[in-house]
C-alpha cells in the first residue's frame, strides 16, 4: 500500500517525529511511505490544514496514494478539509482504539491526528501504536464481528451518498481557487512523488497544467 504523509505548517517542527513513527511501523509491514511535507517549519512551501485536505483529495483520487496520514494542532481542521473532497473518508484518530475501530468499522482511506493537543511525553509511542492498529492486518472486518455485514452495507451507502453529493475530482479541482490549489502542490517533493505514482491520467494532466500555469 502507498501511504502519503502530510504535515501542516503549525506542526511542521514535529515532522521528523511523525515520519519516523510512521515508517518504523509501515515499512516492515511492506507498505511504502511518501512524505509530501512539510519537512520543517522553515520550508518554502507552507501547507495549511485546508491545503492538507486538497492534497488528500488529489492523492487518493489520482491513485498516487492508497491511504493518507495527515493532521494539524487538533486534527479536526485537517479531517474536515479532507472530508470536503470527493472520494475521501477521513477519521479523526487520537489513540489506538480509535484507529482499530476506524479501520474495522469505517474502513476509510485517510486519518487526521492531533499533533499539538495531547502531544506530550512518549507521543511517538502513541503514534506507532495508532499506525500499527491501522496497517497491520486486514481492515473492514467489523467490530463487533456479528455486525460486520451491516457495517459493510453502511460503508457502501456512505460512498454512494458522497458520490451523489460531491463533484467529481476534476470538477472539484477546477472549482477551487487556482492559486490555493497551486500552493497546495508546491511542495519540494510533490512532483517527484505524484507523477511517479499517480495512475489517473485526467488528474495527472490537470495537475500538470496547474503547475505550468
Amino acid at each position: 500500500m502507498k501511504i502519503a504523509l502530510i504535515i501542516e505548517n503549525s506542526q511542521a517542527a514535529k515532522s521528523e517525529i511523525v515520519h519516523n513513527a510512521l515508517t518504523a511501523v509501515a515499512e516492515p509491514l511492506g507498505h511504502e511511505v511518501f512524505h509530501y511535507g512539510m519537512y520543517s517549519a522553515e520550508d518554502k512551501a507552507s501547507l495549511t490544514y485546508v491545503m492538507n485536505g486538497i492534497l488528500t483529495g488529489i492523492l487518493l483520487n489520482s491513485g498516487a496514494a492508497d491511504f493518507v496520514v495527515t493532521g494539524c494542532g487538533t486534527g479536526t481542521g485537517s479531517m474536515l478539509a479532507a472530508n470536503a473532497m470527493p472520494g475521501v473518508f477521513c477519521g479523526l484518530i487520537i489513540d489506538p482504539t480509535d484507529a482499530f475501530l476506524f479501520g474495522q468499522i469505517n474502513d476509510g482511506n485517510a486519518i487526521a491526528m492531533p499533533y499539538a493537543k495531547g502531544f506530550g511525553w512518549a507521543a511517538e509511542l502513541n503514534l506507532q501504536d495508532v499506525y500499527r492498529k491501522l496497517f497491520d492486518g486486514e481492515r473492514g472486518l467489523g467490530y463487533p464481528k456479528e455486525r460486520a455485514e451491516i457495517m459493510r452495507k453502511n460503508r457502501g451507502i456512505l460512498k454512494e451518498m458522497k458520490a451523489a453529493t460531491c463533484k467529481d475530482i476534476i470538477s472539484a479541482l477546477k472549482a477551487l481557487d487556482q492559486d490555493l490549489l497551486k500552493a497546495a502542490i508546491a511542495g519540494e517533493k510533490f512532483q517527484d512523488y505524484f507523477f511517479a505514482n499517480a495512475t489517473d491520467e485526467a488528474v495527472r494532466d490537470y495537475i500538470r497544467g496547474v503547475l505550468a500555469a
